[in-house]
């Protein structure tokens, strides 16, 4: 079983912001959306829980009650305590307010020990992985969070997807939006947006294996090809023939896929 879309547009203020897109979101897994700012990574998931309304195409959700959902902003009530923002979300649910669910999630989380601080006097990490402590208390059917790491250090990005692992791991349905490519491999599906339409989907695996022609590594960047910067170095794409002279080969990891298919694409149009 899975939730998702078939063939969604969505239409906002006459400007298309997600089009044609097709998304399987399955029980007991993470599936990553993947895009720069502007890629339509929030409308996906907006539509997903019934936020936004699709001007086409047909969306699979559960009730919503059954759905926990972290906005972009985070999705805490920072006037409140830790123990006082997880209890708000229990009776929504109709669910004690004081139990061994809310425990578990303090300690899993780490923040047993912050249970009476307001949570707008945590760091980001800690708020984040609070956001997403609330997300998972009603053990949803589908948990949808909208760039659960941004801003975060590596350490804090690490720990919050160990938290969504441990969600699908309890038989939920799992969606995560991130601008962060390398955080694609900690995903069981993958489906990268540009400009509002599905680039690439499958897993980080297959994506990469979709790779085609010779990528290297060059100090300036080169004339008549498609290259992009990475660090102080420049990526050069040769799809056919061979690499500029002086270029280093180099194996193309998921970034570089992504941006070879978005070169791919604008030439195309």
């Amino acid at each position: 079983m899975s939730f998702g879309f078939a063939g969604v547009t969505v239409e906002l203020g006459g400007t298309t912001a997600i089009e044609m897109v097709d998304l399987d979101v399955e029980i007991g897994a993470v599936t990553a959306v993947i895009g720069a700012d502007g890629a339509g990574k929030s409308t996906v998931a907006r539509t997903l829980v019934g936020l936004l309304t699709p001007t086409t195409g047909t969306v699979r959700r559960p009730r919503t009650e059954a759905i926990g959902y972290q906005p972009e902003a985070a999705g805490t009530w920072r006037d409140l305590t830790v123990a006082e923002n997880l209890s708000f979300v229990a009776r929504a649910h109709g669910l004690a307010t004081r139990s061994d669910r809310q425990q578990e999630l303090l300690e899993v989380t780490g923040l047993g020990a912050a249970a009476d601080r307001l949570a707008g006097d945590l760091s980001g990490g800690m708020r984040q992985k609070l956001a997403v402590a609330m997300a998972m208390l009603p053990r949803p059917e589908l948990t949808v969070l909208d760039e659960p790491t941004t801003g975060l250090d590596p350490m804090s990005r690490a720990e919050v997807w160990r938290l969504l692992a441990r969600a699908a791991g309890e038989g939920t349905a799992v969606l995560a939006t991130t601008s962060y490519l390398n955080e694609a491999e900690r995903a069981s599906h993958v489906v990268v947006l540009d400009n509002g339409r599905v680039l690439a989907a499958g897993t980080a695996g297959s994506i990469r294996e979709s790779f085609r022609g010779l990528l290297g590594v060059v100090s300036s960047r080169p004339e008549g090809a498609p290259a992009w910067r990475r660090g102080n170095r420049w990526r050069v794409w040769a799809r056919e023939g061979l690499l500029p002279a002086g270029a280093r080969v180099v194996p193309p990891d998921l970034e570089d896929v992504v941006t070879a298919a978005a070169y791919a694409r604008r030439e195309a149009s």
